[in-house]
């Protein structure tokens, strides 16, 4: 029998470590280089993020009031769904595709994009305009603003309670 076959259903510590190189494939902030793992570099970037609805029109609504996103498509799929993408209005970032939830199991999801944490995080410009605006759209701020070594922050949450961090950035 061989040594695998022997450790089934056993604990198993790892005791000795060798010709393992601890610095491989690190890359320094800025320098994004993967010249060790043999994947060819395309210019590539992360489009649309799954974000789970109850309904589409409620989770729409409240983006457009709410945050100001605008609404970039919303094409009937059939069998009741949708291709709904929603995101600010630049020509760049990531944005959502709205998901409605079509099971129990799905919807137990809805409120837990990050189990409880901050999930989402939202550049400003003008973090005390912003703010102010979301304050009068009833958007529910869990804490009052803060400076960080990353900029000024206040986390608030969306709809379905999901925490999303209002960040203006050091410049």
């Amino acid at each position: 029998m061989d040594d695998a076959a022997n450790l089934i259903g056993q604990d198993v510590v790892l005791t000795h470590v060798k010709d393992i190189d601890t610095n491989a494939n690190v890359v320094t902030p800025g320098q994004g280089t993967n010249d060790n793992c043999g994947i060819e570099q395309f210019m590539r970037q992360i489009a649309l993020i799954t974000y789970l609805v109850r309904e589409y029109a409620e989770a729409t609504v409240w983006f457009q009031n709410a945050l100001g996103f605008k609404l970039f498509e919303d094409t009937d799929m059939g069998d009741g769904k949708r291709w709904v993408v929603i995101g600010p209005d630049t020509n760049s970032g990531a944005r959502f595709l709205l998901a409605k939830t079509s099971s129990q199991e799905q919807s137990a999801f809805i409120d837990k994009a990050a189990g409880g944490r901050v999930a989402f995080f939202l550049h400003t410009s003008d973090f005390h305009g912003e703010h102010k605006s979301m304050l009068k759209a009833g958007v529910k701020f869990l804490e009052a603003p803060r400076q960080e070594p990353y900029g000024t922050v206040a986390v608030f949450e969306d709809l379905y309670g999901n925490r999303w961090d209002l960040i203006q950035p050091k410049t």
